[in-house]
């Protein structure tokens, strides 16, 4: 295989299933390291992260104030912000050099182009990796909304189901388009906007582990309708979701739902 990538994240973590799955396409050797997310407080951020005693939390020079759902210290060494000055997890070390890379579709890209498929990131072509570059932009700007939507969840207003909403149909009417024309998201062949696609969307159908807690605020499932609105879309998901090397990563992620 070729040149390591080791991830620190929080676990079971979508987002970094999808260098994982690339990585099995791509023949690349990816470690990851973590723990649930609650426990992550008790973990020295770093490449070389470890799990802290008690102890060794009370004498650490590494204390930085939580951020961005954490609460309390956490434990991140300078090199670590040196390498991710956004201090965020998952949170990716490339080659030898250990280079910082952040945000999991980054990490996901700098899988591909150490791997051997010329196919998954457009490597001859710059028109079609920018190309994959455009879903995988509008998959992050879906991302962001369904993370404020399922943090929120517990008490939702009007307007944030209302923008979740909102962008759950842009972003699936383009998914559907795209797969009006092609058997896969920006062409005739497997690429990182399907992998990414994936990943994302099944955490975001997670919604409906909440239908209880919606309804009773008034609040239906967004993508209750999906086989009728947007089939190709979720047949797409569906499918590759079956296959070895989705499924490996996936487990019975989304068991739930077929």
């Amino acid at each position: 295989m070729s040149s390591k990538i080791r991830i620190f994240s929080y676990l079971p973590n979508p987002r970094v299933w999808k260098s994982l799955i690339t990585a099995k396409f791509a023949n690349v050797d990816v470690e990851v390291i973590g723990d649930k997310p609650k426990n992550l407080a008790n973990w020295l951020w770093d490449y070389d992260a470890k799990a802290l005693s008690d102890d060794e939390k009370s004498v650490s020079p590494h204390a930085r104030k939580g951020k961005r759902g954490f609460s309390g210290d956490l434990y991140k060494t300078d090199e670590f912000l040196e390498a991710h000055p956004f201090g965020t997890v998952p949170a990716a070390f490339v080659g030898d050099d250990k280079v910082g890379v952040f945000e999991s579709n980054s990490i996901m890209r700098s899988v591909a182009r150490l791997g051997n498929s010329d196919s998954l990131y457009g490597k001859k072509d710059p028109s079609l990796s920018s190309r994959i570059d455009s879903f995988l932009d509008a998959n992050l700007v879906f991302s962001r909304e369904h993370q404020v939507y399922i943090l929120s969840i517990e008490s939702l207003s009007e307007y944030t189901y209302d923008r979740m909403k909102l962008a759950y149909e842009f972003y699936l009417d383009g998914i559907e388009s795209a797969l009006s024309k092609s058997e896969y998201i920006s062409g005739d062949c497997l690429t990182l906007a399907d992998i990414s696609y994936v990943c994302d969307f099944s955490q975001f159908l997670r919604e409906g582990k909440y239908q209880e807690i919606l309804k009773k605020q008034g609040f239906n499932i967004i993508s209750q309708d999906i086989k009728d609105t947007h089939p190709k879309s979720i047949n797409h998901l569906l499918n590759l979701s079956e296959q070895e090397e989705f499924s490996s990563v996936m487990g019975s992620y989304l068991d739930w739902y077929k």
